[in-house]
């Protein structure tokens, strides 16, 4: 087994004690040259750091793009994230970081690397009131230690892929996901996803296909839901299926991913039962034949409106949930 192979089972494996490994890089100084902060990136999301090579600036070209690079073959936008934040690189964009966001390529040019590390999702908060404009969805603490005073920015590049580089793919219109849903009375679908950008298009997805939901933030947040609706069908001596139709979720998220969200619900005798739907950014065939391992349902990856709504539609069927 190649030294690579072994890498990515190591990985992989991780997501069974809810643990991941982040890169670390800055992206120079602040407007006013005082502070250099740290920024983090799931480290199943990069496909190589390669050395800044030279950018063909392109006519036209969105505000932040940089232009595109040729490598290997392939042509790929590079997007200059110091500037997208607010950062200023005093030594230059020394390092590209090439991508993998729902089966498309891109790449970010940062000031430097520093490291990978392995960290828990626990030490991983939600960042969802602070005042950073919707571009940083978590922060991270690099101490195990709950006072820990380093700190990561865990930026949604989901967001800004979509401010720097806007499609209308993932718009979850009528016209897109097609014809509504009539879900068994009283029942509702649960969903987590720790992106604002993710939220705000589920939630229009949903209601385009007039499915009743709850709408989570965390992986941790959305069990303890479950929780309680678990409880609650058991005091009414109940099924939990008679309230909840379907769980989709995220895989990044914070104090509890996607992976042992659906974990605990399939190894749980009172929810293993219900479906569970993956629908994140993390692509590649890895990442999808792990999904499935943990049990889940399904995958869907970020953002095509017909193939959630697809996806959606038929597992609810499969289970019954539709009349």
């Amino acid at each position: 087994m190649s030294s690579v192979q072994q890498e990515i089972d190591e990985r992989t494996k991780l997501t069974s004690s809810n643990k991941f490994e982040m890169l670390l890089f800055r992206l120079g100084s602040d407007a006013n040259g005082e502070r250099s902060e740290l920024f983090g990136i799931n480290v199943f999301k990069i496909r190589e750091i390669v050395a800044m090579p030279p950018v063909t600036a392109m006519a036209g070209a969105p505000q932040h793009v940089m232009g595109v690079v040729n490598l290997r073959g392939q042509i790929i936008p590079v997007i200059d994230l110091s500037a997208v934040t607010g950062n200023i690189p005093k030594t230059g964009h020394n390092i590209m970081l090439v991508t993998e966001y729902a089966r498309t390529t891109q790449a970010f040019a940062v000031e430097g690397v520093e490291e990978i590390v392995r960290l828990d999702w626990k030490q991983v908060l939600s960042a969802e009131n602070s005042a950073a404009g919707g571009m940083v969805t978590s922060i991270a603490r690099l101490d195990d230690d709950v006072n820990g005073q380093r700190l990561v920015q865990v930026l949604d590049v989901e967001s800004i892929l979509r401010r720097v580089m806007p499609t209308s793919d993932g718009e979850m219109t009528p016209e897109n996901v097609g014809p509504q849903v009539k879900l068994k009375e009283g029942t509702m679908i649960v969903a987590a996803d720790d992106s604002f950008v993710a939220r705000a298009l589920i939630e229009q997805g949903l209601q385009a296909m007039n499915l009743p939901y709850v709408m989570c933030k965390t992986g941790q947040e959305a069990w303890e839901k479950l929780q309680a609706i678990s409880a609650e069908c058991a005091a009414q001596g109940r099924e939990i299926h008679d309230k909840v139709a379907l769980v989709l979720t995220d895989l990044e998220m914070p104090e509890m991913d996607g992976f042992t969200l659906t974990r605990m619900i399939k190894q749980d005798p009172k929810m293993r039962a219900l479906p569970v739907v993956i629908h994140s950014s993390l692509s590649g065939a890895t990442n999808e034949d792990h999904v499935r391992s943990v049990g889940a349902d399904a995958y869907v990856p970020k953002f095509v409106a017909e193939d959630l709504a697809g996806t959606l539609r038929r597992v609810l069927a499969e289970y019954g949930q539709v009349v």
